[in-house]
C-alpha cells in the first residue's frame, strides 16, 4: 500500500493552524520562521518557497533573506548574529548548499541551537544521539512521523538505511534504534563499502533508502511485505514532461511496489514530510517546548 506523504503533511500542517489559532487566542505571538537563501541554485528556489508556503498554511510569520552567490561568509555569519539576537524570530535555516567559498560547518555551528530548527547544530546532533529532546532535523523527523501515522511495526524489525550522510542516514539510524517507537528496531546500515547489500537488504523489514542513487533497490533486494521508504529525489531527463525531467527515487518502484505492506512513492512520499517537520520544530521553538527561556 502507498504511504501518503502529502496526506500526512496535509493533516499535520492543519493541526498546526489549529495549535497557532489557540495561542493567538491566549495571547502569546505568531510563530515566526526565517530563512537565508544564497544564490539561485533551482532546488533551493524551490525548496524555500514550499517552505514559505506551509508557513502561511500553518499561520506563522516568515522571513525570507537573500543574498547573492558571491556574499562573503563573514556577511552571512553577521546576519545569523542578527537573527540569533532578534527575539521576534523563533527559528530559521540556512538553506544548503552554499557557495563554495562558504564553510558550511561555519555557517551552522554559528546558529544558536535554541533557533536551529533545521536540527544540524552539534549540540541538537549530539542531544539526538543520546536521546535528549532536540531539534531532529527535518527529513528523519518526517519519516518517523509516517511510520507511526501509518502503524507501521517498528519494534524489534530489522531495518536496513541505505546511506550514511549527515543530514538523512546516520540520524535515522541513530533514531530507528532508540528506546521509543517508532524505533526500538535492529538496525544496519549499508554506505559504499558495505558488502552484500543486497543479501542485507532481503533480511529487512523496513528498508529506508537515502542513497541519491535511482532505482538503486530492485525487487531481489525486497523481500515480501517489507516496508521501504524511498528518501531519494533524482532528477532525471524525461522529454515527455514540459521541463524535460522528472523525479526519480532511490527505489525501482513499479518492479518493487506489489512485494511491498507499505511503500513511499517520488514525488508525494517523504518530500511533503520534510516540509512539515521543520513547521513542527518552530512550532516547538515559539513555544519554547525543547529549551525553555
Amino acid at each position: 500500500m502507498i504511504i501518503d506523504g502529502k496526506k500526512i503533511a496535509s493533516d499535520i500542517k492543519r493541526e498546526i493552524s489549529e495549535t497557532v489559532t489557540e495561542m493567538l487566542a491566549a495571547g502569546a505571538k505568531r510563530p515566526h520562521l526565517a530563512a537565508i537563501l544564497v544564490g539561485h541554485d533551482g532546488g533551493s528556489e524551490t525548496y524555500v518557497a514550499h517552505k514559505v508556503k506551509a508557513c502561511e498554511e500553518c499561520g506563522f510569520k516568515s522571513t525570507l533573506i537573500r543574498f547573492e552567490d558571491d556574499v562573503t561568509e563573514d556577511t552571512l555569519l553577521q546576519t545569523i548574529d542578527k537573527l540569533n539576537n532578534d527575539s521576534d524570530v523563533d527559528g530559521f535555516i540556512v538553506q544548503l548548499p552554499l557557495p563554495r567559498h562558504i564553510s558550511e560547518q561555519r555557517v551552522i555551528e554559528a546558529i544558536d541551537y535554541r533557533k536551529d530548527v533545521d536540527g544540524f547544530h552539534p549540540i541538537n546532533v549530539g542531544r539526538m544521539s543520546i536521546g535528549l529532546p532536540c531539534f531532529v532535523s527535518a527529513t528523519p523527523a518526517g519519516i518517523l512521523m509516517l511510520l507511526e501515522r501509518y502503524g507501521v511495526p517498528t519494534k524489534g524489525a530489522e531495518c536496513v538505511v541505505l546511506g550514511r550522510s549527515n543530514i538523512v542516514g546516520k540520524p535515522v539510524a541513530n533514531l530507528m534504534m532508540q528506546k521509543h517507537l517508532p524505533g526500538d528496531a535492529t538496525v544496519t546500515v549499508c554506505h559504499s563499502a558495505s558488502r552484500d547489500i543486497k543479501e542485507t537488504c532481503r533480511r529487512a523489514d523496513i528498508i529506508i533508502a537515502a542513497l541519491g542513487s535511482p532505482g538503486f533497490v530492485t525487487a531481489d533486494m525486497v523481500k515480501e511485505g517489507a516496508t521501504i521508504i524511498d528518501v531519494g529525489t533524482t532528477r532525471v531527463p524525461d522529454p515527455t514532461r514540459k521541463s524535460g525531467f522528472r523525479l526519480r527515487g532511490d527505489v525501482d518502484f513499479d518492479a518493487v511496489e506489489s512485494k511491498c505492506a507499505w511503500i513511499t512513492p517520488v514525488p508525494g512520499g517523504v518530500g511533503p514530510m520534510t516540509i512539515v517537520s521543520l513547521m513542527k520544530n518552530t512550532l516547538l521553538a515559539a513555544r519554547h517546548d525543547i529549551y525553555p527561556v
